[in-house]
C-alpha cells in the first residue's frame, strides 16, 4: 500500500460515525412528540416509525458484516454516509407516515452500516489489549451521542425550534466523519475465519446459543423500549424526558468507559442477573414516580441497562467461542431486530392505556401521566422475564463447568 494508514485519524472519523447514529437515536427520542403532532400520528404509527430504524441496524449488519472481507472498510463507510444524508434529508422533507418510514429506515440502514464497517476496522488496525481499549472508547460514543443529542433537542425544543431544524443537526457530524475519511489510506481486511463460517453456524445451533439469542432480545428491548419512548411516556411525570435520557445515557458512558475491564473479570452470569434486577426495579419505579423521583428511578433503571449489551456479547465470545465474529454480528442483529418488532407493540400499548385512562373520565396531563405509566408498567415485564432466565443460566452454567 503506497499511502500509510493514519489509525488515529480514522479512529476519530469512526467516532463522529458513532456520534452520527446515536444522536439520530435521540433526536428522534426528543422529536417523537412532534411528529405525532405534526402529522397527526398515533402512538402505534409512532412505533412503526421507530421500528424502520431499528429495523435498517440488523439489515445493514448482516449485507455488510459478510462483505467487510469481500469489499472492505472504505466501500462500507461510503455506503453509511450516503444513507445516512439521504435518509436524513429525506426525514426533513417528509410529508406524512410512508415518507417518514423509508426515510427513517434509510437512517437506520446507515446507522447498521457505521457497525459493519467500523468495529471490524478498528478491530484490524490495534493489537492484543489496544484493541479492547480502543473498541471500549469506541462504543463509549453511542451513549455519548445521545447525552449530546438528548440536552440539544432539549434546549432546542425550549427555544421553539422545530424537528426539522433538530434532525438536520445530526447532518453535522456525518459530515465531520465523511471529511476525516476522505482521501485517507484504509487498512486491508484481515480475512480471517472466512473459511469457518459452515463452522462458526454450527456452533451457533447449539441451545446455550439460541437460550442467549432470545436473552438478547429481551435486554434490547428492556433498555431501549424505554428509552426511545421517554417523550412521550414520561411526558408529564414533572420531569424533562430529555435530562432523564441524558442523566440514563451519561451513566451508561461512564459505566462502560472506567468499569467495562472490572464487569468482565466478573462472573458474567451474576452481573447480567444483578443488572436485570436493577433494571426490573429502575422501570417500576419509574412508573410510579412524579417530579424528583423520576430522576432517582432513572438512575436505578440506568445501572441495570449500562453492562447489558456487552456482558451478552462478552459472555457469547467467551463461552462460545466457536460462533466467531459471525455468531456476535447475529446477536446484536437480533437485539436491534428484536426492538424494532417492539417498537408498535409498544406503540398500541400507550393508545390503549390513553383510551382506558378517558374511560375512566381523566383528562388533559392526568391522562398522558397515567397512560404513560401504565404503559412503562407493562414495559417492565421484559427485564422481569429475565431475572427468571439468569437465574437458569447460572445454574447452566454451573452444570457446565461441574462437567469439564
Amino acid at each position: 500500500m503506497s499511502q500509510t494508514v493514519n489509525r488515529n485519524r480514522l479512529f476519530i472519523g469512526s467516532c463522529f460515525a458513532l456520534i452520527t447514529t446515536s444522536m439520530a437515536f435521540g433526536i428522534r427520542a426528543g422529536v417523537l412528540t412532534q411528529l405525532g403532532a405534526e402529522f397527526q400520528l398515533d402512538s402505534e404509527h409512532l412505533g412503526y416509525v421507530n421500528q424502520m430504524a431499528f429495523l435498517g441496524f440488523p439489515i445493514a449488519m448482516i449485507i455488510g458484516g459478510p462483505l467487510y472481507n469481500v469489499l472492505g472498510p472504505k466501500k462500507i463507510v461510503w455506503v453509511a454516509f450516503i444513507t445516512h444524508v439521504l435518509g436524513l434529508v429525506l426525514t426533513i422533507f417528509s410529508s406524512g407516515f410512508w415518507s417518514l418510514l423509508i426515510s427513517t429506515f434509510f437512517v437506520g440502514f446507515g446507522n447498521g452500516t457505521v457497525e459493519a464497517a467500523c468495529n471490524p476496522m478498528i478491530s484490524d488496525m490495534f493489537e492484543g489489549n489496544e484493541k479492547t481499549k480502543m473498541l471500549n472508547r469506541f462504543h463509549m460514543w453511542f451513549p455519548g451521542g445521545i447525552v449530546i443529542a438528548s440536552l440539544l433537542s432539549e434546549f432546542m425544543t425550549s427555544a421553539g425550534m422545530g424537528w426539522q431544524i433538530q434532525i438536520g443537526i445530526i447532518l453535522i457530524p456525518a459530515l465531520a466523519y465523511a471529511f476525516t475519511f476522505l482521501g485517507q489510506a484504509f487498512p486491508e481486511s484481515q480475512d480471517e475465519g472466512a473459511i469457518s463460517t459452515g463452522e462458526n453456524f454450527k456452533a451457533m445451533l447449539s441451545p446455550l446459543y439460541i437460550f442467549m439469542l432470545v436473552c438478547m432480545a429481551l435486554t434490547a428491548i428492556s433498555e431501549f423500549g424505554p428509552e426511545q419512548w421517554i417523550g412521550p411516556v414520561l411526558g408529564k411525570a414533572g420531569a424533562s424526558p430529555m435530562l432523564i435520557l441524558a442523566l440514563v445515557t451519561g451513566l451508561m458512558a461512564v459505566g462502560r468507559y472506567f468499569a467495562g475491564p472490572i464487569v468482565h473479570r466478573l462472573n458474567p452470569t451474576g452481573v447480567l442477573l444483578g443488572s436485570a434486577i436493577f433494571a426490573t426495579i429502575g422501570v417500576v419505579l419509574m412508573a410510579q414516580a412524579t417530579g424528583p423521583m423520576v430522576y432517582v428511578s432513572a438512575v436505578i433503571f440506568a445501572i441495570g441497562v449500562c453492562y447489558f449489551w456487552p456482558t451478552m456479547i462478552g459472555f457469547v465470545a467467551e463461552n462460545l467461542p466457536r460462533t466467531g465474529a459471525f455468531g456476535l454480528s447475529i446477536l446484536g442483529g437480533m437485539g436491534m431486530f428484536s426492538t424494532s418488532i417492539f417498537q408498535p407493540i409498544i406503540g398500541k400499548w400507550l393508545d390503549n392505556e390513553k383510551a382506558a385512562a378517558a374511560a375512566q373520565g381523566l383528562t388533559g396531563n392526568d391522562l398522558e401521566l397515567a397512560a404513560g405509566q401504565a404503559t412503562l408498567d407493562n414495559m417492565a415485564v421484559f427485564p422481569f422475564i429475565l431475572i427468571l432466565a439468569f437465574i437458569a443460566l447460572f445454574f447452566i452454567m454451573r452444570k457446565r463447568q461441574a462437567a469439564h
